[in-house]
């Protein structure tokens, strides 16, 4: 059964969201009409998975917060008030999945911001920027995107940003297979945590700390690693990143045979996720806990969880996500010695593949499928 992994636990794994009651009609209004431009398209993050799906901000700080300050010239609030507008837009454009729009949008807010000397927005700019890049899968532009944003991180003092910076830094590294460089860039943003007394900054980077390790095949030393995280998440009340942390934990247990503490680690995470509507871990703990239970023989609930996961895809209106519940059903009917219902979900997870133009995953398909028609 494939498992879904995460190069990176990140401030940037929460979906971003605007608290402001002074923007809530506004967003609303620009939600409608983004929905009528184009169809509603969810991206999925492997990996990157789900890989830079939220703001950085300075803890839950909304981006109204963070851009409000004040400028003396009415030219210049003018000017900024802009900007802060085209920032907006690219966060609601990002969140409907439009990365190409959201470049555009953030490229216009950076030029005003830089217009008009404010580092500090340009650095939320950067980081926008970043995301979208990974959207479109230009990493090379999201990794310059990341490290502009680290150094205005370090011109300006935000100690904050810069453990949010350097984490995903560390998670781009880790997607290209840079383990020690990764391990480095996350150790920095670690002793910055400690020395500022930053807790949730130190939860992350622990965390992340715990998937490097675990790809270097140490599952002992990654699942202390996320004990430890755990601590630090569970006291600044971050839920989501608690779940992502008590994946990144199953996964572990999982690697090293602990069946036992990975279907009640899995089990953790599908609960908070479920609780918090967060359907990336919630979809992340069922694919683990289809894997824990089916590899032990306990077939029936594993069709039960995969039951929910179609249910889920459905909900959300992912063909993607449809085409991993299918590819998953196929799996589970092979590893039985059902081969016919087997053909049956990879033929269908072919059509979707087709239908999304993912060729490599069709061809890979077609390779299972070649595979069992022996049988």
């Amino acid at each position: 059964m494939k498992q879904r992994h995460v190069l990176g636990d990140n401030i940037l794994d929460l979906k971003p969201t605007l608290h402001s009651r002074r923007y809530g009609l506004w967003i609303l209004a620009v939600t409608h009409v983004l929905r009528q431009v184009d169809k509603f398209k969810f991206c999925t993050f492997y990996l990157l998975f789900t890989f830079l799906l939220s703001p950085i901000a300075a803890g839950a700080v909304d981006i109204t917060q963070q851009l409000h300050r004040p400028l003396n010239s009415s030219v210049g609030r003018q000017s900024r008030d802009e900007a802060d507008s085209l920032l907006r837009i690219a966060e609601q454009q990002y969140a409907l999945g439009y990365a190409n729009k959201t470049i555009a949008s953030c490229l216009q807010a950076r030029e005003i911001y830089h217009s008009i000397g404010d580092l500090k927005a340009q650095g939320l700019t950067y980081n926008l920027l970043a995301k979208a890049y990974v959207q479109l899968g230009s990493f090379k532009e999201a990794d310059d995107a990341l490290r502009r944003g680290l150094a205005i991180a370090r011109d300006t003092k935000d100690f904050q940003s810069q453990i949010f910076v350097l984490n995903n830094i560390a998670t781009y590294l880790l997607q290209q297979g840079e383990f020690a460089a990764a391990g480095k860039t996350i150790e920095e943003a670690l002793s910055i945590a400690h020395d500022v007394k930053n807790i949730e900054g130190e939860g992350l980077s622990l965390s992340n700390l715990g998937l490097v390790t675990a790809r270097l095949g140490d599952y002992n030393k990654a699942i202390k690693l996320y004990e430890n995280a755990l601590i630090f998440r569970r006291q600044t009340g971050d839920a989501i990143g608690e779940a992502n942390t008590l994946n990144n934990l199953g996964d572990a247990y999982l690697a090293s045979g602990n069946y036992q503490d990975t279907i009640g680690t899995y089990g953790a995470a599908m609960r908070i996720a479920k609780t918090k509507s967060d359907r990336t871990n919630q979809l992340r703990s069922i694919d683990g806990l289809v894997t824990a239970h089916s590899a032990v023989g306990r077939y029936e609930r594993a069709f039960d969880l995969l039951e929910q996961r179609l249910a889920l895809a459905n909900e959300l209106k992912s063909l993607q996500e449809e085409l991993r519940s299918f590819e998953s059903y196929a799996q589970l009917y092979e590893q039985m010695g059902n081969y016919p219902t087997a053909r049956n979900f990879y033929e269908r997870a072919i059509t979707l593949a087709r239908n999304l133009e993912d060729n490599k995953r069709e061809v890979f398909l077609l390779g299972k499928l070649a595979k069992i028609q022996k049988r």
